[in-house]
């Protein structure tokens, strides 16, 4: 397989954990300091918020998971701390999961329209990836032309699944369509799937399955056939694709055995997986970082903190303690998600 990306010896990766952990030790103080003195140039793509509306919603019916005490200025603090410039918000698990027809179709538009309003009155500090009212699929093409046509959404975000049906599933076939028509870009987040919650205990889902399922959906996406379908389309998947690096050879292997699969992947699987997005919110470590850049390009790679659950420092200091060079660490803390999404430039 062509590593088409940022090698690793032995010794460089004892050498990044080396460093990481000397970084770990420096004071809060310092090492913020360092980070701030820069001009503010990064862009976050997976940075978390709660929209009023929302925090409603799951307060009203008891559901655990997103951050109560979010608020703007919590943002913008986090991210003046380690030189982040935008950060692009979106939702996280459950979205909008927990909520028939109806009331999935009001709360994404009370959200959305929140956002856009974030956005509007931030003077560039934030973006935001759409929350869509799935797994409606009529609703959701709705939504997707409201937040892209009048609210001039950066992009729209999705779950990993819904329910029994990942991504690539035929029913959500007129989605993925719509948004490969219009060039849009769709940002996942992972989540459990109705077959897996709850299957070790005292082990969150967050733990394995979160990541699973990220590669589940990608798996649904490629051998469906929708990536060749629907090439325009630009996905970011989150934490450095989930456990899809480590299968990868099992990913490439599969049309080889199978004349189906085949036929729906006519570029080849590489190919496909190589020009997905993949964010380093959680993964901004060796172990993920060796293997997603040994199978994904560079340009490829976007940052990402997972913010409120992690710290943009934490992501800046994996980074570069990763030792890429000045001008990879440029193009995935900035310009990769400027050509990705050309407004953040300003």
């Amino acid at each position: 397989m062509n590593s088409g990306g940022h090698g690793l010896t032995r010794r460089s990766v004892l050498t990044a954990m080396a460093a990481a952990a000397a970084g770990a030790l420096l004071p809060r103080g310092e090492s913020e300091a360092q980070m701030a003195s820069t001009s503010p140039h990064r862009i976050d793509v997976h940075h978390h918020h709660t929209p009023p509306p929302y925090l409603a919603a799951i307060t009203a019916r008891n559901i655990t998971g997103p951050v109560r005490e979010w608020t703007p200025a919590k943002s913008i603090e986090d991210m003046d701390r380690a030189g982040v410039a935008t950060s692009v918000t979106s939702i996280t698990t459950p979205a909008l999961r927990f909520l028939d027809d109806a009331g999935a179709r009001k709360l994404a538009r009370e959200c959305n329209d929140y956002s856009a309003k974030l956005v509007a009155d931030s003077k560039g500090r934030f973006g935001m990836f759409a929350v869509m009212p799935m797994p409606y699929v009529d609703a959701t093409l709705l939504e997707i032309a409201y937040a892209l046509d009048t609210l001039k959404a950066d992009g729209i975000g999705f779950l990993t699944s819904y329910g029994d049906k990942w991504l690539g599933d035929p029913a959500f076939a007129p989605v993925m369509d719509e948004l490969n028509r219009r060039r849009a870009v769709a940002y996942t987040h992972p989540t459990t799937a109705n077959c897996c919650g709850n299957l070790i205990p005292d082990v969150p889902d967050s733990i394995i399955e979160w990541g699973t399922d990220t590669s589940r959906t990608i798996a649904s996406i490629v051998f469906s056939g929708t990536a060749a379908r629907c090439p325009d389309m630009k996905i970011i998947f989150s934490h450095g694709g989930g456990t899809m690096p480590f299968l990868a050879e099992r990913y490439t292997r599969l049309p080889l055995a199978n004349k189906n699969v085949a036929a729906r992947v006519p570029n080849g699987v590489e190919y496909e997986l190589r020009r997905f997005y993949y964010d380093t919110a959680q993964a901004s470590h060796p172990m993920a970082l060796a293997s997603l850049t040994r199978l994904i390009p560079v340009s490829q790679v976007v940052f990402g903190t997972d913010f409120p659950y992690r710290t943009a420092a934490d992501h800046v200091k994996g980074l570069a303690a990763f030792e890429f060079s000045a001008g990879d660490l440029q193009a995935i803390e900035r310009d990769n998600a400027v050509k990705l999404i050309p407004r953040l430039k300003a």
